[in-house]
């Protein structure tokens, strides 16, 4: 039988523990045409406001009151054909295009940070499934050397053993062979 020794460490490899979000990292300098400034944020959640519905409820109330009070006669400030509610329309306009686009271009980014950030971890991910890969094939070569080593010492103990039965024999015949016969 052979003697148990202690395995070889396996090759170090390095781990990484950093936060999930560590490829984003490089991209955080990333500033929009808005800036990072309380005015940027605040330009770009009113340019997001445009699209959701209570901006879109909230000005057709409006537009109705605004018409209603002018065409019963409540207040006769913007009599038909409306022209202050279309001043106020193109005004609308002029402002929430420019920042509906930069809310967009400032989303697009964004938007291709995180992609190239996802790409990166994916890329690591697989740069560290290769490794583990290796380090698995170099760990089954390793063992498949140590079961053949052991398949060598497995068969020369059997044929030591059966070398030192047969001498144990012969020895035992010749002290048989040579003792007085009584």
């Amino acid at each position: 039988m052979t003697t148990p020794s202690t395995p070889s460490p396996a090759p170090a490899v390095p781990e990484k523990h950093h936060h999930h979000f560590r490829f984003h990292l490089p991209h955080v300098h990333l500033t929009s045409a808005f800036g990072n400034d309380w005015f940027a944020l605040k330009a770009e959640a009113f340019a997001r406001f445009f699209g959701t519905p209570v901006f879109l409820v909230a000005q057709t109330v409006i537009v109705g009151i605004w018409i209603l009070v002018n065409v019963v006669g409540l207040a006769q400030f913007d009599l038909y054909p409306f022209i202050l509610l279309n001043l106020a329309f193109s005004l609308q306009a002029a402002y929430a295009a420019p920042l509906i686009l930069l809310a967009q271009t400032r989303q697009a980014d964004r938007d291709k940070a995180h992609a190239d950030a996802d790409a990166q971890h994916r890329e690591d991910l697989a740069t560290a499934a290769a490794q583990r890969q290796l380090l698995a094939a170099q760990e089954m070569e390793k063992i498949t050397e140590i079961l053949k080593q052991n398949t060598e010492l497995t068969a020369l103990t059997k044929e030591l053993s059966q070398r030192i039965e047969s001498l144990t024999r012969e020895m035992h015949q010749r002290v048989l062979a040579d003792a007085p016969k009584a």
